[in-house]
């Protein structure tokens, strides 16, 4: 079998991927080992970025049954006074919620419909490169040959390891736990960030669901303060912490088993191709430093590889436009993401961080946009991205969604 694109892994990133070079007209293969849809560990949440790209993509939120818009965030300091930081009004969406389950099943609906060919229940077992060309095994199809690969599989990287690129070792910067919480009080219908002082630079989250639901979890980072081996302790107590059973309410329960799942975040310092293998997504390590945050960052690779890849050249030039394209996007953003990680490791300069973006109510808005990546992080420190609006844009699906025509 021949096409002109393989894409490994049916998440956000292979998704964006496919969609994009699917519509160009490109003859385009999607393989996961995993039957679709199925569950993600993962926070839920959808930054500006990530809805930005799904409006363009042509993703309908609202045939998402469990889709819940976020119109402001409630942070909790290390010590001091709560503040809701509220995201603009009437100019579309900024930030959502939606199990990982639906969103993927949804962007792999469109990668369909885009009219590429997706085999799921399908994993990689081997892959080789000469002269080229991707020759690559893949459960139940045989052998596969492409003139470009998509890396879209995930932390661990079946691809990255069957080419001899794998780190022994390497477990990611984040450790993560979730666990989705039934019947929960009025308060958690909003979003809440705490900054818990044991945990910095983590923090614990309550995302809201439709259905009296929210998605409950922690993150810490690895070599912190926090041993990683001490996670599921903290993890049996958290929930009765008084300020988050205070917003969860008495009633509520934990639903299902937690997970846990380790968050790579080192863009900067990841090998992003070799010959016509692209690697995009958490196979790229392309999360956000301070929030561990991915999925918008699983779009933008997904898609810039494809769109490196419709450009044309030999593999090397590809790979050489694609390393550049993720450079711009996000490594100046990555670094500055590492910094204020250091500054919020401290419970004084979190608080003093966190009072500082409180003080009125335009800081507060534009904190809020900021937090949920409105705006690139380093914005003030890439005169390149300054133009008229950069603070100013309006949300997504401010407009009625038009889906896009495929070629």
């Amino acid at each position: 079998m021949r096409v002109d694109v393989v894409v490994v892994g049916a998440g956000p990133a292979g998704s964006a991927a496919a969609i994009v070079a699917a519509r160009s007209g490109r003859s385009v293969l999607v393989v996961d080992r995993a039957t679709f849809p199925r569950d993600k560990c993962c926070g839920d949440g959808l930054t500006a970025l990530a809805l930005r790209l799904c409006e363009q993509l042509g993703l309908d939120h609202a045939r998402l049954a469990n889709w819940q818009a976020v119109d402001d965030v409630v942070l909790h300091p290390p010590s001091g006074r709560s503040r809701r930081f509220p995201l603009p009004e009437g100019s579309g969406q900024y930030a959502a919620i939606v199990p990982r389950a639906e969103f993927d099943a949804a962007l792999l609906d469109l990668a369909r419909g885009a009219g590429a060919d997706v085999r799921t229940g399908c994993g990689l077992t081997g892959i080789r490169v000469a002269d080229g060309v991707a020759s690559l095994d893949v459960d139940g199809i045989g052998t596969v040959e492409a003139a470009a690969v998509v890396a879209a599989d995930g932390m661990w990287s079946p691809t990255r390891r069957a080419l001899g690129l794998a780190e022994d070792g390497y477990r990611g910067e984040w450790h993560a736990f979730r666990q989705y919480v039934a019947d929960v009080g009025p308060a958690a219908a909003d979003l809440h960030v705490w900054f818990e002082a044991d945990l910095l630079p983590g923090y614990v989250w309550s995302f809201p669901l439709p259905g009296r639901r929210a998605n409950v979890g922690f993150g810490v980072l690895r070599g912190g303060r926090i041993a990683i081996g001490d996670t599921g302790r903290i993890w049996i107590e958290l929930l009765d912490r008084p300020g988050i059973r205070g917003v969860l309410g008495d009633d509520a329960v934990a639903e299902g088993r937690h997970a846990a799942w380790p968050i790579p975040a080192r863009v900067n310092r990841s090998v992003l191709d070799h010959g016509p293998v692209l690697f995009t997504g958490d196979a790229a390590s392309a999360t956000d430093a301070l929030t561990g945050e991915g999925i918008g960052q699983a779009l933008l690779t997904g898609a810039l590889a494809a769109e490196s890849i419709l450009t044309g050249g030999t593999p090397e030039v590809i790979g050489s436009r694609y390393r550049r394209a993720v450079r711009r996007e996000l490594v100046a953003d990555h670094r500055m993401s590492a910094l204020l990680q250091r500054v919020m490791a401290y419970p004084p300069a979190a608080g003093t961080t966190l009072a500082l973006a409180g003080l009125t109510g335009w800081t507060r808005r534009n904190f809020a946009r900021w937090l949920f990546e409105d705006y690139p992080r380093a914005l003030v420190a890439t005169p390149r991205r300054w133009r008229p609006g950069a603070l100013g844009r309006p949300g997504a699906y401010h407009r009625q969604i038009v889906p896009p025509t495929c070629q």
